[in-house]
């Protein structure tokens, strides 16, 4: 694409919704207290690798913590969105940051979905699915209202959209 109908990369204006950061911690601390119950439970039945089962726990569940301290504050500052009526656009990352822009013309389904801890809090992922062999543009931590109406508007401009032929 060239001139006027040129689709560039630029920063995406919306940030996820402000409960996402809760949902961030929340499923970091169910990541993180998996491996802490196994490895304490094992901790209390092995006695003779009862110090490093524990001290394993111990680091994970440190680690883990810090993780869910400090992570979900930044993935909000990081994340971000927007629709126009030629694209999709999306960054997300913290260390490795990732841009994507799916064009109207290129967009095959809309899907949006909520895991349990999404729906505890209220959000929504729109999953945009192109002929992309990188895969679909994902939007998470959206309220479910929002998202559901973003992905009748995206559905309404794809079907006003010509296909692109290239």
């Amino acid at each position: 694409m060239t001139g006027e109908n040129a689709v560039r990369l630029r920063p995406p204006r919306n940030a996820v919704d402000e409960r996402a950061v809760a949902w961030w911690r929340s499923r970091l601390l169910t990541t993180t207290a998996v491996p802490v119950v196994v490895l304490g439970v094992l901790g209390a039945l092995i006695g003779p690798a009862r110090f490093w089962l524990l001290a394993a726990a111990a680091a994970v569940a440190a680690l883990g913590l810090a993780c869910t301290a400090s992570f979900p504050a930044w993935w909000f500052r990081v994340h971000r969105w927007e629709v126009t009526e030629d694209a999709v656009y999306v960054r997300t990352g913290a260390f490795w940051q990732e841009w994507r822009i799916a064009p109207m013309s290129r967009i095959q389904t809309v899907d949006t979905s909520r895991g349990p801890l999404e729906q505890l809090f209220r959000l929504a992922t729109v999953t945009v699915t192109t002929a992309s062999s990188k895969g679909a543009v994902r939007i998470a931590g959206l309220d479910h209202e929002l998202a559901a109406d973003l992905a009748e508007r995206l559905t309404a401009i794809t079907q006003d959209t010509p296909g692109d032929a290239t």
